[in-house]
């Protein structure tokens, strides 16, 4: 019995021992690199709630606004235009005169005329102005009476100024009696007409 009681004696201090021996269970250690980003989360969420919350409105720059003026473009129309200078340098370039006895040299005033009879009015004229009429220069009609198919005969030579020129106009009398008249006037190649006009007065019975 007294081994019995040592045996049970010694296996109870072994128990006991082992037991103390055992030990405590330690805390897990905590993943610094997780505490950390936890720590740096928190802290951004809070930078952007009050971002959020207090962030000013930036001030607005003041703009200036700058008006700008376009010459107006130049038109066709304008452009096509001469300039004023053209026409009154043509006024006193082209002007035409003539002697009041000399100037008719065919067809006197109030000739007799038989119906559709064709005959050419010739006048004397002098180029009074500075420039000499050549190419482009005419007699046309001017409106004034009846043109009876007249028909300018071109000139045959240019002619300066100061000179004399005899200038002539192909017709057609009308075929009704009565009196007609005429009346043509000089042009230049760009269609300026000079002031003074001519004309021819039949009558045809």
């Amino acid at each position: 019995m007294k081994w019995y009681i040592t045996l049970t004696f010694l296996l109870v201090a072994a128990l006991l021992a082992a037991c103390g021996a055992q030990p405590t269970p330690s805390e897990p250690t905590p993943d610094i690199a997780a505490v950390r980003t936890s720590a740096a989360s928190t802290v951004v969420a809070q930078f952007t709630l009050t971002a959020a919350v207090f962030t000013p409105t930036p001030p607005i720059a003041p703009t200036q606004s700058v008006i700008e003026t376009e010459a107006p473009a130049e038109t066709e129309e304008s452009a096509a235009q001469p300039a004023e200078t053209s026409e009154t340098d043509a006024a006193l370039c082209d002007l035409l005169g003539y002697d009041a006895e000399t100037i008719d040299i065919s067809v006197p005033d109030n000739t007799i005329m038989m119906p559709g009879q064709e005959f050419i009015k010739t006048w004397k004229v002098k180029n009074v102005g500075t420039c000499a009429w050549g190419a482009g220069y005419a007699l046309a009609f001017a409106g004034t009476g009846v043109k009876m198919d007249g028909q300018f005969i071109s000139f045959t030579e240019v002619v300066q100024p100061g000179q004399e020129v005899e200038v002539s106009v192909q017709f057609k009398a009308p075929s009704q009696a009565g009196n007609y008249v005429s009346t043509w006037i000089m042009q230049n190649p760009r269609g300026f007409t000079f002031p003074e006009a001519i004309y021819v007065k039949i009558t045809v019975q």
